[in-house]
């Protein structure tokens, strides 16, 4: 069975644990990730509430991906899905399509996130999602602190599931010892401040980007088109939205990728995510072919693109595609470093090709050698094989989902009067300590849409 694991099958999480050395073959990585699981319970306001609903199935949907023992969900009422993020009309059918199971008691051993008005069971491991303006993430149980949970920016209420992921995982994994015991949050109005600590200078939504160009439609990129959906569009069918991969969906991307699953392997990134945008009311044109130097913007494409490929050739060419805004969001690699996220934004000091080579120098992590892949090597894998394996990185969706944010609040902040980022870094282990170099406040006048 180990003989049968390629590139395209391996789970990207399950690789963090080969990885390390914690894990001595694929399937006891696998095994790992099938002892992790969560309890999601809410309260009544999630019937009606649109930022209530976002942050359960964005959990939901983030949580199966990497809790592999399930993610039950308690609490869900006869009530109507208000958001456009699963094809289902009630909310309770929306959970089971994106891979929650429906429960009325929860497993004793499984730790508890709480999204709403509910008490948690006693003596178990407990966060509440809490969310307020641009903040929004976890607090344990035994912290009194709690935010409004308003409607003033759905992203945050994202955010928050992401957090409660990100801390899901840390607690299983057993790789941070204040994971359950701590506050983690960021504030995607002004990154690295305090984010449970009130901002006036926080804004309504009032404007949204009328088009984007989205260049690269994996884990990053899908997690950009849910959070698009979740925006508060008055009028979705005016937004124009270029999606460009070459690439097809992989069994290995529903590890990562938040619109991938097991039914659309094979079906082209680029035609899987515009069924779904356009099932949520946007348009869409496609472009699928590599991104390069032959690529360039014409007049009526859009201005601002969002970038989420993994590899700096491809980002060293961004300066040359005539784009206005370029919003590049980047994760970590490495089992030690699979939880970092950074954040560049073009025009800026410096042009893409000075910061990335247009020849990819590869990971300086060479995993080898680690017991997983010698039984991979026993088991009859050839060596062209075991290279491919060893030179995937480590994945989790909730990283993504977290660069994403940034990366879709950057436009954001633009249009409501705050200066620009243009350069971010940080890491899911500590949401906290997000490093930023501003850019002094320009006006946004790439196209724009009035939100609800």
């Amino acid at each position: 069975m180990t003989a049968l694991i390629d590139h395209t099958r391996l789970h990207r999480t399950a690789k963090y644990f080969m990885d390390s050395g914690r894990a001595a073959t694929h399937d006891d990585a696998m095994g790992i990730l099938r002892g992790f699981g969560a309890s999601i319970r809410v309260g009544p306001e999630v019937e009606a509430s649109i930022p209530h609903q976002i942050a359960l199935l964005t959990l939901v949907n983030l949580a199966r991906r990497t809790l592999l023992g399930g993610v039950e969900v308690l609490g869900v009422p006869d009530a109507p899905l208000v958001v456009p993020l699963a094809r289902a009309r009630s909310l309770a059918d929306a959970v089971v399509e994106l891979g929650g199971t429906l429960a009325t008691t929860g497993n004793p051993l499984w730790p508890v996130a709480q999204i709403g008005t509910v008490s948690p069971p006693a003596d178990v491991t407990a966060w509440q999602l809490t969310w307020q303006g641009w903040r929004g993430g976890v607090v344990p149980r035994h912290d009194p602190r709690r935010l409004s949970d308003d409607a003033a920016n759905p992203l945050t209420a994202a955010m928050a599931a992401a957090a409660a992921a990100a801390e899901l995982f840390a607690w299983h994994a057993k790789d941070h010892a204040m994971a359950g015991r701590r506050a983690a949050g960021i504030s995607l109005w002004n990154p690295g401040a305090d984010w449970l600590a009130p901002d006036l200078s926080e804004p309504a939504l009032a404007y949204l980007p009328a088009s984007l160009w989205l260049i690269g439609l994996g884990n990053l990129g899908q997690a950009f088109a849910w959070l698009l959906a979740c925006l508060p569009y008055a009028d979705r069918s005016k937004v124009e939205l270029t999606l460009q991969d070459y690439d097809r969906i992989a069994a290995s991307n529903e590890s990562t990728s938040l619109l991938s699953s097991v039914p659309l392997v094979g079906v082209k990134k680029t035609r899987a995510v515009a069924r779904w945008l356009e099932a949520a009311g946007f348009n869409t044109s496609l472009e699928e072919r590599h991104f390069g130097p032959w690529t360039s913007r014409g007049p009526h494409d859009p201005a601002v693109a969002f970038c989420g490929v993994d590899n700096g050739p491809t980002r060293a060419d961004l300066g040359s595609a005539k784009f206005e805004l370029v919003v590049e969001a980047g994760l970590g690699a490495g089992p030690s470093g699979f939880r970092n996220f950074s954040l560049h934004t073009f025009p800026s000091s410096r042009r893409p090709d000075q910061i990335w080579r247009r020849e990819d120098a590869g990971s300086a992590f060479d995993a080898s050698a680690m017991p997983a892949y010698s039984a991979l090597r026993k088991s009859g894998l050839d060596t062209c094989g075991l290279a491919q394996l060893a030179s995937r990185t480590v994945g989790v969706p909730f990283v993504g989902l977290i660069a994403a944010a940034l990366a879709v609040s950057e436009p954001l902040r633009r249009l409501h009067g705050c200066g620009g980022i243009e350069i971010a870094s940080g890491s899911a282990l500590n949401l906290c300590d997000v490093e930023c170099v501003r850019l002094p406040f320009s006006a946004y006048a790439l196209g724009h849409l009035p939100a609800r």
